[in-house]
């Protein structure tokens, strides 16, 4: 059987809005009581207008003030929409389940099947439940942000929005629900959204066709698919002992999409001394999730845990909408879901049918996630369901209790009283030099029985294989295996997740917590959030190796940490940008020997007649070993890694040592070094060919076949067009290549996450997304996004960095691609947070203060 990685981490590292109910957050068991930080002023006096202002700085990047925090957000809700209204627009579209509406049923019938999928997961009749038990500082946010974004939407001319929405019926106002609906997607990014492509749809009971009445969907559009994991994230923490002021300093390096709703958006919030942070959140946010205020500063990565269990039923004999838990008889409800199918004609379709649900959750086709490996409910023995932490995640309370912590208890507390960070951990510094780390996702809460069968049910081979893959799946027939309730509502305390507080650094590259730091291996704590004693990613093990080695080069021309080994807030945005990779450094000086030893010698091929491969090894020579634009030689050196890794017989040799995670050795097997049968030598051979194939010279510079450009320009359906000039894009793939600043090519059609049309030309296979298009190379898609390096001073921080993308997907907007164009030459900006530094930044005629009505 082949097993689908499907939860494997989603590698922010990010974050998005957080929680554990939809319930209020002022008490402990629903998230952080908002009364335990700094009181804000949440609407104005009377029934005043919002009157935010917004100060534009070098990138578009909107400073935005106001003297209470609706009004501040409502600033944020406007900003955002100037920028990036259609992808902002179809997200709230998606979460109503209304695509197929506007657009028919989709390619594959994949908006149909997205709305059936989106209101089985109830995302917006939870929120509408969840809309009058918010935390009244989160009803301010949400109301600001809706009011803010509505305010663009009806007072902005329609034909002036990008093409991909221009005049658009489908631009519509939003309520505080559609917000939280959105929220709630957010929140289940990493769990129940990985449900919304068929496994859902499919459970249907005996004798019952999973396709809606009216009309039939195609049956292999409602098979599984996992979606592709598009996120991932280096973080580190320095503490007192290497910075060069004795004070705190951060990297943050989320990887994320470049197109669609997953973009970062950077901004500063401020009311005047109640709120100042500087950050960036996912589009839709209505706060930084990212970022750093006075006193500290924090970042995410995608954490290995494991945000929900699915349950095996024992069905009923007589009955298979029931289960048989502890002996009595459970029902299997329904619950009757339309959707509305555009047609064409003018007169829409209304399609039907029944969703199924347990006390846990919506029943789940296992049959279909495991290709066949279990069994369909319509067997007629055994039904499968699953429990998710973060279904009904809707609060922001999380982050802006982050944003107005002051101390390292402070930051705690947020956690500490069932806040949660959804599928990240949260890596922390500040102004004193304490460096932390936690695993804040939302994690079942199990007992110990339950953990031991857990553990013990490991040694059958499908059931590792199912856990590897992200999926555990307990026993629904006793309630042995319920969750713990505890203070959290099923969510693992704060008491027992993994943590760390380090005078010298933390850090996480989307591994699990064990780890974090070397010196201290963290060990003990529930399988359900990573596993302990195991390799480590290419990422991680270079981000250590940094570390622990600052005044070690590598092949780069510079140490991470300069000559006193103590870093800074340029140090570590160069860090990033110095384009090491783990597999250059542990394998080229290998390859070179073998280069070397064979000289000009031919080499057999297997699609041709021998041939010398003295000109490839030329230029591996010759090359720096960094993945930097300039470099000449990377593009091959990715290449023969490609050929390398799919021969079975050339895996690297990694002889693993718990003792000594970052220094196991790895490289390629002796056999036949640098002779005619060295297979290492004949892959460099296939590497040379299928360059030679695609018209790319052997002495190509990296940044000339691999570039970013953005691409859309049309509504759905219609076709794509490039929007701006081809840049050079220096770093390389975090797992081809082994690189620390990781970017990739994404093979999608559309926007990630939305119905908006990109180009995306065909590309080779297992060449880790190269272009078959002669001489294009490599078209970057997905990876080092908001990122910068801070350390925090005597008077406040320094930080340098932004989004790499840039602001906004509107071409019209004067700093459209200011960001990318830096990010391309490597040029650190500095961030605007103090009043001076706004003001000295801001660009012309980019002030604006707006008056909107609630």
């Amino acid at each position: 059987m082949t097993m689908v990685r499907l939860f494997s981490t989603l590698v922010f590292c990010a974050v998005v809005i957080s929680g554990c109910s939809s319930g209020s957050s002022s008490n402990s068991a629903n998230g952080p009581d908002p009364a335990s930080h700094a009181a804000l002023t949440l609407y104005p006096a009377g029934n005043g207008p919002l009157a935010p202002k917004i100060r534009r700085t070098t990138g578009g990047v909107p400073h935005i003030s106001a003297d209470n925090l609706a009004a501040v957000t409502a600033g944020l809700g406007y900003a955002q929409a100037e920028d990036n209204i259609c992808v902002l627009a179809d997200g709230f579209l998606k979460v109503r389940g209304e695509r197929a509406e506007f657009f028919g049923f989709g390619p594959d019938d994949a908006y149909a099947i997205s709305d059936f999928s989106y209101r089985a997961l109830g995302l917006l009749d939870g929120a509408r439940e969840a809309v009058d038990s918010l935390s009244d500082n989160m009803k301010a946010m949400v109301d600001g942000y809706v009011a803010g974004y509505n305010h663009y939407v009806t007072t902005s001319d329609a034909s002036t929005w990008p093409a991909e929405c221009r005049e658009a019926d489908w631009v519509r106002t939003i309520d505080a629900a559609d917000l939280l609906a959105y929220y709630r997607w957010l929140a289940q990014l990493a769990s129940g959204e990985q449900f919304a492509t068929g496994a859902i749809l499919a459970a249907v009971p005996p004798n019952i066709s999973p396709l809606p009445d009216i009309v039939s969907l195609d049956p292999e559009a409602m098979r599984w698919s996992a979606k592709e994991q598009l996120t991932a994230s280096n973080a580190w923490a320095i503490g007192s002992d290497l910075t060069e002021n004795g004070r705190g300093a951060l990297l943050a390096n989320p990887h994320f999409p470049y197109s669609g709703a997953l973009r970062l958006y950077q901004t500063q919030l401020t009311i005047p001394d109640q709120l100042n942070v500087h950050g960036a959140g996912l589009l839709g946010t209505a706060i930084p999730l990212i970022g750093f205020n006075d006193n500290v500063g924090w970042t995410h990565t995608n954490s290995t845990s494991i945000r929900f269990t699915t349950y095996r039923l024992t069905l009923d004999p007589n009955d298979s909408m029931q289960y048989i838990k502890d002996g009595e008889a459970k029902p299997i409800t329904s619950r009757n879901i339309q959707v509305r199918v555009a047609t064409g004609t003018g007169t829409p379709i209304v399609l039907e049918r029944n969703i199924y649900y347990s006390e846990y959750g919506p029943m789940l086709s296992m049959a279909a996630i495991t290709n066949g490996a279990l069994p369909a409910w319509s067997g007629g023995e055994f039904a499968y369901t699953y429990r998710d932490a973060n279904a009904d995640t809707t609060v922001l309370d999380t982050w802006l209790g982050f944003a107005t912590a002051t101390d390292l208890a402070s930051f705690q507390q947020v956690i500490e009283q069932c806040g949660s960070t959804l599928w990240t951990n949260a890596i922390y510094t500040d102004r004193t030099g304490k460096a932390f780390y936690m695993d804040s996702s939302s994690v079942p809460y199990l007992s110990d029985a339950t953990l031991a069968q857990l553990t013990n049910s490991l040694s059958d081979p499908l059931t590792n294989d199912l856990y590897n893959s992200g999926l555990v799946i307990l026993d629904g027939s006793t309630s042995r295996d319920d969750w713990l309730e505890g203070p959290c509502d099923g969510r693992l305390p704060y008491t027992d997740i993994p943590k760390l507080e380090r005078d010298d650094f933390v850090q996480n590259s989307n591994d699990s917590y064990w780890s974090t730091n070397p010196a201290a291996l963290l060990t003990g704590y529930s399988p359900l959030i990573g596993s302990e004693e195991t390799p480590l990613n290419p990422r991680t093990r270079l981000g250590l190796a940094m570390l622990q080695n600052p005044t070690e080069a590598g092949f780069d021309d510079s140490t991470p940490a300069g000559t006193d080994g103590l870093f800074n807030a340029q140090e570590l945005l160069r860090v990033i940008w110095n384009n090491r990779t783990f597999f250059s450094e542990a394998l080229l000086p290998d390859v070179r020997e073998r280069c070397q030893l064979i000289g000009d010698i031919p080499v057999p091929s297997p699609i041709g007649p021998e041939e010398s491969v003295a000109d490839a090894c030329d230029v591996l020579i010759n090359w720096s070993g960094t993945y930097d634009a300039d470099a000449v030689g990377a593009h091959v050196f990715r290449l023969l890694l490609a050929e390398i890794f799919q021969r079975p017989a050339l895996d690297p040799i990694i002889d693993f040592d718990p003792t000594d995670p970052v220094n196991t050795p790895a490289m390629l097997p002796p056999q036949n070094k640098g002779t005619v049968d060295d297979l290492v030598l004949q892959s460099l051979l296939r590497a040379k060919q299928a360059l030679n194939a695609l018209a790319i010279p052997l002495d190509a510079t990296l940044g000339s076949v691999q570039t970013y450009r953005p691409t859309g320009g049309a509504q759905p359906g219609g076709a794509p067009s490039e929007l701006a000039a081809a840049l050079p894009w220096h770093g390389g793939s975090g797992d081809l290549d082994g690189a620390f600043n990781a970017i990739e090519p994404v093979n999608a059609n559309e926007q990630q996450n939305t119905v908006i049309p990109r180009v995306n030309p065909p590309t080779l296979i297992n060449t880790g997304g190269l272009s078959t298009t002669p001489g294009e190379g490599w078209r970057i898609g997905r990876g080092t996004s908001w990122h910068f390096g801070l350390q925090f001073n005597e008077d406040g921080p320094e930080a340098y960095g932004f989004v790499s993308y840039g602001q906004s997907t509107n071409p019209a907007q004067p700093w459209y691609t200011t960001q990318t164009e830096a990010y391309s030459n490597r040029v650190p900006l500095p961030i605007a947070f103090t009043e001076a530094d706004i003001t000295a930044a801001t660009l012309l005629g980019g002030e604006t203060t707006l008056a909107i009505m609630r």
